[in-house]
């Protein structure tokens, strides 16, 4: 019997890797949903192929006269709510929505008892608190699609320390591997002046641009520090980062009595989303699969955190809990975005990152409605902040 897949997102990375693995393996897996939420024309395409029972398109404007377009017995959903509303179908949830519109996802999925595939970061990053609160009283799985969370998943499963993926008492350490991004090696004084398409020179993985600009400044990696508290329930004295410019240990569980237990393969996502696909299987395809007579060297070396100081900014924002993950992660992609339009320098971003957390309001995370209003209240601070640096 085949499992049913839920794509989410399916037209970005995520979502087309996704699809590529369903595409090698049609006996064992079917999409029963795919979800956009602009790009029409190649979700009809999917949806032609893989012919899933829902498309969910979450931009009104763009699914118009959609329903024409699709397979005969695809039902479209519209609106803000569709892909929530796809996220209850399927064996499989895999969420990979970009930005803070993957919260919804991630809440419908859990809610509704299914295997959450989770590669959204603001979902836990935002909103952890409100997401542990469903994950405790769901009957579902959680398991992180990022290529640092799985590996960190897949070393505590190794010691038979998962329970709901929270770390036992046997563990004393989880450190997160950094490529170091384009910019590893580089002073802050280096650092005055680079542009735009430098930071998007990412020498290991291909990404989209907000999430590689995440990954030049190591905010990407601060974020992944936050989401590892969230799903491990490790303290952040217990979470540790190191440079790793081969990106082949994704990432390492340091036990009680010192062992280290370490995942290791050539970057691949696939690997990470079989993973969620076939948990607590394992699929038959190798992505990743290392030549060990290439392997010549692993190297490692602890950040820079005076050149990029948003890993230790998001250290900060973890400790102080609540609302203040999502306030620093809703002000920097405000940052990002206006350094992509080249109205700001790259060093601006984590000055600006800075001055919105200073004057983050404390607000406890109470509900979704509350990370809503706190995620809309930074974008308007780090948008005001950026004004004044702008006409300085």
């Amino acid at each position: 019997m085949s499992t049913s897949v839920a794509v989410l997102g399916s037209s970005g990375s995520i979502g087309t890797q996704t699809l590529e693995i369903v595409r090698a393996d049609p006996e064992r897996y079917r999409v029963s949903a795919l979800g956009v939420a602009r790009s029409v024309d190649l979700v009809v395409e999917q949806a032609h192929e893989f012919r899933p029972d829902l498309v969910a398109v979450a931009d009104e404007s763009r699914a118009r006269d959609l329903t024409d377009r699709l397979p005969a017995g695809t039902e479209l959903l519209v609106g803000d709510e569709a892909m929530a509303h796809a996220a209850t179908s399927g064996d499989v949830v895999i969420n990979g929505v970009v930005g803070f519109a993957g919260l919804p996802v991630t809440l419908a999925a859990l809610d509704a008892g299914k295997r959450l595939g989770l590669a959204n970061k603001e979902s836990l990053i935002a909103a952890g608190p409100v997401v542990q609160r469903v994950w405790a009283a769901s009957a579902g799985d959680l398991i992180p699609v990022d290529s640092e969370h799985c590996a960190v998943h897949q070393c505590l499963r190794a010691n038979e320390v998962i329970d709901k993926i929270t770390a036992a008492d046997r563990v004393a350490e989880i450190v997160l591997t950094a490529s170091g991004g384009p910019f590893r090696g580089r002073s802050r004084d280096d650092l005055e002046s680079v542009t735009v398409d430098d930071a998007l020179a990412h020498p290991t993985w291909s990404m989209g641009p907000k999430i590689t600009i995440d990954s030049s400044t190591l905010m990407n990696k601060g974020l992944e520090v936050i989401e590892a508290h969230e799903l491990f329930g490790v303290d952040y004295d217990q979470i540790d980062v190191v440079v790793h410019p081969q990106s082949v240990v994704h990432s390492m569980v340091t036990y009680t009595d010192g062992a280290t237990i370490a995942q290791l393969s050539m970057p691949d996502m696939r690997l990470c989303i079989g993973y969620a696909l076939a948990f607590p299987d394992r699929l038959e395809m190798p992505y990743g699969a290392i030549d060990w007579t290439e392997m010549s060297r692993l190297d490692f070396q602890p950040p820079d955190l005076e050149a990029f100081p948003c890993l230790r900014l998001c250290f900060e924002a973890g400790r102080a809990g609540e609302t203040a993950p999502a306030w620093i992660s809703a002000a920097n992609e405000v940052a990002v975005d206006e350094f992509l339009k080249g109205r700001i320098r790259w060093v601006d971003i984590p000055e600006v990152l800075e001055a919105s957390l200073q004057v983050w309001p404390g607000t406890n995370a109470t509900d979704v409605d509350v990370v809503l209003d706190v995620d809309r209240e930074a974008r308007v601070v780090a948008a005001e902040l950026i004004e004044q640096r702008v006409h300085a």
